[in-house]
């Protein structure tokens, strides 16, 4: 089997590639364009394996997207391939509709050429897997139901609303071409190569530097935090078994407030790196709540019913645990995050 994973050099594609060939020993062609979150060096473990091919390339490219196809044969598409930060996404959205939207259309398309030659039972065989967010449902309040696969898509950025198109587009040519697509949508990820912007690496970094922490409005925003190795689990059983045409929630059943995050971190601090920067007393101390993002979201929180009575998944990492070893992944490997800072 080869499987080809575009965005394979972002913090879950990367997690993805390193469990497909370590832990699966299947064939993984990495297709990434190496924007400023792309970080080869997150694939250091299999970048020498026999298994693995990387090509540059940005998927809006659909000629050598057409090579790609042509030369390596895959018998599936795992599509992580995206601009995923709202607050770029507010500065900037013009990238966001270039890459998840135009780019999600490329390659499908090209993914349809290449599909509609297969011989028969090839044809049968390969997947379409779109990798997607809690966050094309928008916001939920307190009391609100939790997303399900039925949700009614509402997003509330220009990052969530060009997911929400790529998921259409999928949806839509699975439906009109008859490519056996599966959609998953995840809820936040964190763990070992997250890019320094995100939440977790960002309160980690700032406190083992000194720095002002600072959480959006008053914190109290709520998310539900899934360990990246259960979710590339998740995926790959999905990929294994997952019914074409449906799609999936991924959750971790880890809901905690950002500033319940930020305490928990520090926490982890104060046991783990004793030794604190110049003028800090505690950890904690450096947290400071700033003026909230437009349109910030309260809550995200989404049931993995069907995933777990299908197909028998559920998240395994406890979050203070996998926190924990998070927390000292960062602190042993500033020689990956220094260069990105």
């Amino acid at each position: 089997m080869k499987v080809l994973v575009t965005g394979g050099a972002g913090f879950i594609g990367s997690a993805v590639i390193r469990y497909l060939i370590k832990e699966k020993r299947i064939n993984v062609v990495n297709i990434d364009c190496l924007t400023y979150s792309g970080n080869l060096l997150s694939l250091d473990e299999v970048n020498r394996d026999d298994l693995y091919s990387f090509r540059k390339i940005d998927i809006s490219d659909s000629e050598k997207l057409r090579l790609v196809f042509d030369e390596e044969q895959p018998n599936a598409v795992i599509n992580l391939a995206a601009e995923s930060s709202v607050d770029r996404s507010i500065e900037s959205p013009s990238k966001f509709i270039e890459t998840n939207i135009v780019g999600t259309y490329t390659l499908l398309e090209e993914t349809r050429y290449y599909w509609e030659k297969l011989e028969s039972t090839k044809k049968k065989e390969f997947r379409f897997h779109q990798i997607s967010t809690d966050e094309v449902f928008g916001s939920l309040r307190s009391k609100d139901k939790v997303f399900d696969e039925e949700s009614r898509y509402n997003p509330s950025s220009p990052y969530s609303a060009s997911k929400a198109s790529s998921d259409h587009l999928v949806r839509a040519w699975g439906h009109t071409y008859g490519l056996p697509i599966i959609i998953s949508h995840c809820s936040n990820n964190y763990g070992c190569y997250q890019f320094p912007e995100k939440l977790i690496p960002s309160i980690i970094i700032k406190a083992i530097r000194g720095e002002q922490i600072s959480i959006y409005g008053d914190g109290n925003q709520i998310r539900d935090w899934l360990h990246v190795s259960d979710h590339v689990k998740a995926l790959i059983l999905l990929l294994e078994k997952g019914r074409v045409g449906e799609s999936y929630m991924i959750g971790g059943n880890n809901q905690m407030t950002n500033n319940n995050v930020a305490e928990l971190i520090c926490e982890i601090l104060e046991q783990l790196r004793s030794k604190k920067p110049n003028g800090v007393n505690q950890y904690s101390d450096l947290i400071q709540c700033v003026e909230d993002r437009p349109g910030h979201d309260f809550r995200y929180e989404v049931d993995i019913k069907k995933i777990r009575n299908e197909l028998g998944w559920q998240p395994q990492q406890e979050f203070e645990s996998g926190l924990r070893k998070t927390v000292d992944w960062y602190i042993s490997n500033n020689w990956w995050w220094e260069r990105l800072i």
